[in-house]
């Protein structure tokens, strides 16, 4: 028998501490005793099943002996899909991805495993396991990056899907690597994809991206609907009607002709999601979508006109937006834009809807809110209520909310955030009291932090 630093050198002298037969140790572990004889003479390899029982028998925790496994096992042998697939799907379960990652990438040399790596991943994503299939999406892709595969377009969609956070920086960097893929992704998934590529960077503030993605869009679910597509696949496997991206992407193209203040336009758009009349014989999920953007198209008719400082319009877009939970959120955002254009008091309705101030994830009648979009609103609105009070001259409450941005703006890594607030706080510094200014140089240490390298003396 073995007794060299390996698996089988282990349990030996783990039978000879205890003075333990095999048969004793058989009866612990619940594996055969000729099976456990014939695998410490290495006549028989070890299966998954049979490693963690053995585990289980010595009192080591799950896992103990994964790094010897992935040696002896898939390193020194010809990788066997029989032992690496479970041994991956057991990685995951026990949260062991260094282990997983190591015995995929063990086997990229060999392409017969790529599908199989694919499908696993597939499978962790699934189960929302992402930190596992995220490794297992990054070797499919390393093996297939001379490809022009929709296996690797897919890859890239899931890693730009499970790669999302609160973190901005990270977040364009996501967004920037994907939309050189979305193209091939196959026609189920592209929809969908867009429709997430655009919201991320609608939070990222890249409007011009966001213009080209959203007309590209457009012109694929419009070609789709011609061609009596009925839905598209999203990220979470669920079917969306192809109505929505083509409504959606007008809803967007109005939004982007809204941030550059041409709201004629804008208003151009709205009228092609207000009334879709090409629509014929909708289904019940459509009319349910027609119904939506119908709503929407409505307050965003007044907003534009407050917008356009027709302060007038306020008390109209707060009364239909009142009823509607969903709404209040995003349309408090957008009064305080607007108070702050055009200096409209708009006291009683910060107060009226107080606890909209608090971030919180967003939803609306067709689903979950985008969080990057939401996270994106909730940093603007808070420097928003910070130049509000200041315009009114009550800097104290004014630089308490510029100061609450910056900390949000530095927990999602947003750089243009952050500036903003530094600078609006540099303006009216002479006003902040002791506590205030405190708390500010406290987050500008944080800043350094962050840029390290940029705020380092040269030498």
């Amino acid at each position: 028998m073995e007794t060299t630093a390996t698996i089988r050198g282990e349990i030996v002298r783990y039978l000879q501490n205890h003075r333990m037969t095999i048969n004793q140790f058989a009866r612990i572990s619940g594996i055969n005793s000729g099976t456990l004889s014939n695998i410490l003479n290495g006549n028989r390899p070890m299966s998954m099943n049979q490693l963690d029982r053995i585990t289980e028998g010595m009192e080591f925790e799950e896992g103990h002996f994964y790094e010897l496994y992935i040696t002896e096992s898939i390193f020194r042998t010809t990788p066997d899909w029989r032992r690496l697939g479970p041994f991956l799907e057991r990685c995951a379960e026990l949260d062991k991805l260094d282990c997983l990652h190591r015995a995929a990438r063990m086997t990229l040399e060999n392409i017969i495993y790529v599908p199989m790596l694919f499908d696993m991943a597939e499978l962790f994503f699934k189960e929302e396991k992402h930190k596992a299939a995220a490794l297992l999406y990054e070797c499919v892709a390393e093996s297939e990056k001379f490809q022009h595969s929709e296996r690797l377009a897919l890859c890239h969609y899931r890693l730009f899907m499970v790669g999302l956070s609160d973190n901005v920086d990270d977040n364009l960097k996501l967004a920037v690597s994907f939309e050189q893929y979305i193209n091939r992704l196959d026609e189920n998934y592209q929809l969908d994809a867009y429709r997430k590529l655009i919201n991320v960077n609608i939070s990222l503030l890249r409007w011009d991206t966001v213009e080209v993605l959203a007309k590209k869009m457009g012109q694929i679910a419009r070609l789709q609907y011609k061609n009596n597509f009925n839905s598209a696949i999203m990220n979470d496997e669920q079917e969306k009607p192809i109505v929505f991206y083509i409504l959606y992407s007008f809803l967007i193209l109005a939004s982007v002709c809204r941030e550059s203040g041409n709201f004629g336009e804008a208003l151009s758009y709205l009228s092609l999601y207000e009334n879709p009349d090409w629509i014929k014989t909708p289904s019940e999920q459509e009319i349910i979508i027609i119904k939506q953007f119908k709503e929407w198209a409505r307050a965003n008719r007044y907003l534009y006109r407050l917008m356009s400082g027709h302060s007038d319009a306020l008390s109209e877009y707060v009364n239909y937006v009142e009823s509607r939970t969903d709404e209040i959120f995003p349309a408090l955002c957008n009064i305080v834009v607007a108070a702050n254009r055009h200096r409209i008091n708009i006291d009683y309705i910060i107060e009226r809807f107080r606890e909209y101030l608090i971030y919180k994830p967003q939803r609306n009648q067709l689903g979950k809110v985008s969080e990057q979009v939401t996270m994106n609103q909730h940093a603007r609105l808070l420097t928003e209520l910070g130049i509000y009070y200041l315009n009114s001259k009550k800097f104290n409450r004014g630089l308490v909310y510029i100061v609450d941005s910056m900390e949000y703006s530095i927990k999602i890594n947003s750089d243009r955030g952050m500036l903003r607030c530094m600078g609006i706080f540099e303006q009216f510094r002479h006003a902040a009291t002791e506590d205030i200014l405190k708390r500010y140089n406290e987050l500008i240490r944080d800043v350094q932090k962050l840029s390290v390298y940029a705020w380092s003396p040269q030498v």
